[in-house]
């Protein structure tokens, strides 16, 4: 969970920065130069990718503390 929510974070600052560069580009040249285009698979794709990357990383060293004797696992 904690990698979704750093996900959704991420996400967050991404289009927050990105709508940021658009407005401020649009105020200087009255123009629309830069246009910041959000896809939604995108979005998703993000989240579900950082949803694994913590998943992996919170099993991989759970896996290797099971593998130990208890006392061994909770010394390390």
């Amino acid at each position: 969970m904690l990698g979704l929510l750093g996900g959704i974070i991420g996400v967050g600052l991404g289009l927050g920065i990105s709508k940021t560069v658009e407005y401020v580009a649009y105020q200087i040249y009255q123009a629309y130069l830069i246009k910041a285009d959000i896809s939604w698979i995108l979005i998703v794709s993000m989240l579900l990718f950082a949803f694994a990357i913590g998943a992996i990383s919170g099993a991989l060293p759970a896996r290797q503390a099971a593998k130990l004797k208890p006392v061994d696992a909770l010394r390390l």
